[in-house]
């Protein structure tokens, strides 16, 4: 592995969900879970769930480019997630659930774009992309808890019925994405 990494920050509905798949791929070096775009400093889970502080949960993701490319990271972003929901997956309903790339460079944020278009020019949705491509902003590490939540509690409700379909479907369309 090199010793040049970059980082991506990806908002798909529940951080937990996005972490857990992202931890699976081969040429992430690490994620965390956190907060980003909101204008409150520090804020904790709790205040993020009002919808109030403005802030999406958001996973870091700190990946090795000569593994793994942005192009990648977004393939599998599209498709374990629905980008064509406001500020809504499934259940999770608020602002803090929407879509979004906050990108840390000028050819991340072209990227992006670019996908976005080319998913909606092939019609892969029944509906236009709503993902926003946004400057990245401060990143918030969320409390420890929620660091490995999958990891760690696999049996949860939660985890069982809406995380754990996630990590399937990544496995199912990206096995050969997986780490060793």
């Amino acid at each position: 592995m090199s010793t040049q990494t970059e980082v991506a920050t990806l908002a798909g509905g529940c951080f937990w969900c996005l972490e857990a798949v992202y931890d699976q791929m081969r040429g992430v070096v690490s994620v965390e879970s956190g907060y980003m775009g909101g204008k409150v400093e520090n804020p904790s889970y709790r205040a993020v769930c009002t919808g109030t502080t403005g802030h999406a949960e958001v996973i870091q993701i700190t990946y090795d480019p000569s593994q793994v490319g942005f192009q990648d990271l977004l393939d599998v972003f599209f498709v374990i997630h629905d980008p064509t929901t406001l500020n809504r997956q499934g259940n999770d309903v608020g602002t803090q659930y929407r879509s979004a790339i906050y990108y840390h460079t000028p050819e991340q944020k072209d990227v992006a774009n670019k996908a976005i278009a080319a998913l909606n020019a092939e019609h892969r949705f029944d509906s236009a992309i709503v993902t926003e491509v946004t400057p990245a902003s401060k990143f918030y590490v969320a409390e420890d808890y929620h660091q490995e939540y999958f990891a760690n509690n696999a049996s949860q409700p939660y985890c069982q019925f809406v995380v754990a379909p996630k990590v399937a479907k990544f496995r199912k369309y990206y096995m050969e994405k997986l780490k060793a």
